[in-house]
């Protein structure tokens, strides 16, 4: 009896959580007379972690312009919230600019391994596209955006389209969608790079299933700088000039990587910035983003 009475709370305490995660804590970040289409399953199914939130600008005419958002978290924590929190005075404006965002979540790396982030990602984008049309979107106008981890994957979205790498998308799903632009805020590029990458229980051990030095082909495939070519849309790279997290000499590298293939980069390096914060939602790398979206979508 007492098991059973144990897996009743058990269940009611998942279900309480569970609508929890259902409300939106940020919608107050965003201008008034946005209209929000939340917790939209991208994959038909039940999973928590399968959602979007589609934030449409006031008074959009018949197609904007599509900003895609992908949280942090070292691929295993947060939420399609995270963020934007602290970038609100950037969301805000990308809003206001007249430009649709949408925020997504994706599986955990203690749920399953990489590449099922990347399939999530992908399969999330085919459900933008394929309801383009519903929500007004303009997809020859789409922006990826991430911070940590979700830089990391909004990094590779951009990149690996060009090499059409099956593994990323899920069956069904629309590969036919291109970015114009990527905005990667202080995201992992090169796995081997990280101080545990000799560690199986780091987070980027537990994103590949293992040490990323002892499995160096693993690390390859779930490494952004893997994939750069000619044919990558322009990047905007920020990072903190004392991220103790995510060493600056990832965005270095990565742009490296792209000046050398002749694409579009600029690197910001943000002087005396952490991981994350306040810091990155400053007037001057607000004043960027919003610059280099704007050449590139509108």
């Amino acid at each position: 009896m007492r098991i059973k009475n144990f897996l009743v709370h058990l269940i009611l305490l998942n279900f309480i959580f569970e609508g929890i995660a259902q409300e939106n804590p940020i919608i107050d970040t965003f201008p008034e007379g946005t209209a929000l289409h939340g917790n939209l399953n991208y994959n038909n199914d039940t999973l928590q972690k399968q959602l979007l939130d589609i934030y449409l600008p006031p008074n959009p005419p018949d197609k904007v312009p599509l900003v895609v958002f992908v949280h942090g978290g070292g691929w295993l924590s947060n939420d399609k919230y995270a963020d934007m929190g602290y970038m609100k005075n950037t969301v805000s404006q990308i809003v206001q600019n007249g430009y649709a965002l949408a925020s997504i979540d994706y599986r955990f790396s203690t749920q399953a391994v990489f590449p099922a982030q990347m399939q999530d990602c992908n399969r999330a984008m085919s459900f933008l596209v394929d309801n383009a049309d519903k929500y007004g979107f303009d997809t020859e106008r789409i922006a990826v955006m991430g911070f940590s981890a979700g830089g990391h994957l909004a990094a590779l979205m951009g990149l690996s389209k060009n090499d059409d790498v099956d593994e990323f998308f899920m069956p069904d799903s629309n590969k036919f969608f291109e970015f114009k632009a990527v905005v990667d805020f202080y995201g992992p590029a090169e796995l081997i790079l990280f101080p545990g990458a000799d560690n199986p229980k780091s987070p980027e051990g537990l994103l590949i299933g293992a040490a990323p030095l002892e499995r160096p082909d693993l690390a390859k495939k779930a490494s952004p700088v893997s994939y750069v070519d000619a044919n990558d849309p322009p990047f905007l790279i920020v990072h903190g000039e004392k991220d103790d997290l995510v060493s600056p000499r990832h965005s270095k590298l990565l742009g490296a990587w792209l000046a050398v293939a002749g694409v579009e980069n600029e690197v910001i390096m943000v002087e005396d910035a952490p991981h994350f914060g306040a810091m990155f939602d400053a007037d001057e790398i607000r004043e960027k983003v919003i610059d280099f979206l704007t050449r590139h979508l509108q």
